[in-house]
């Protein structure tokens, strides 16, 4: 069954999906935050630092810190194929919280256009000691349809087991973030 979304647009999930990462930061939270509010930096942490399969390749993005309502596109690819995105700012915090909603299309190997929306947030908690801990959920509520591998999003234990491989995916993009924000910080 396919449940409909606001203006009519498709939805297979059979529920939200969502996975996350908590990772320790030797940087403070603003260091990080200035990181998450630049989308540019995304194409170091989130692309040239990921695995060759998966990840970031381009980002269009207005100079300076972005704020709500501040919109950046990106283009990348993952073992289903390429997707074009385009995201909108939706919480920012400094130095705590970073949020933003991606509206994407994966267009997968086989030449299927598929459509997501995607929330991104990231919540940044200071530690006594000048560090941080850097909590990301990513929180999957639309996808259009599930093709290809994506099927497996309708049965209850292969979904686990994708969202144990988001989980992964997640907790490296983070780690690059906290990486990157060590080394500007210099610590």
């Amino acid at each position: 069954m396919e449940a409909r979304t606001r203006g009519g647009r498709a939805n297979a999930l059979p529920a939200e999906l969502t996975a996350g990462a908590s990772v320790s930061c030797r940087a403070p939270a603003e260091a990080v935050y200035e990181l998450l509010a630049d989308p540019r930096t995304h194409l170091i942490w989130g692309g040239e630092r990921q695995k060759r399969s998966s990840r970031l390749l381009s980002v269009e993005a207005p100079e300076g810190q972005a704020g709500v309502g501040t919109e950046f596109r990106t283009e990348g690819t993952d073992p289903m194929g390429r997707f074009a995105d385009v995201s909108v700012v939706t919480e920012a915090d400094r130095p705590r919280r970073f949020e933003f909603v991606t509206e994407a299309q994966l267009t997968t190997k086989r030449g299927r256009a598929v459509d997501w929306t995607i929330v991104h947030r990231y919540e940044l908690v200071p530690e006594p000691s000048g560090a941080c801990r850097i909590d990301y959920t990513v929180r999957i509520t639309r996808i259009s349809e599930l093709p290809g591998m994506l099927a497996m999003l309708r049965v209850p234990v292969l979904s686990t087991v994708a969202r144990k491989a988001s989980e992964g995916a997640a907790r490296r993009g983070v780690r690059n973030l906290a990486r990157l924000a060590e080394e500007r910080a210099g610590r």
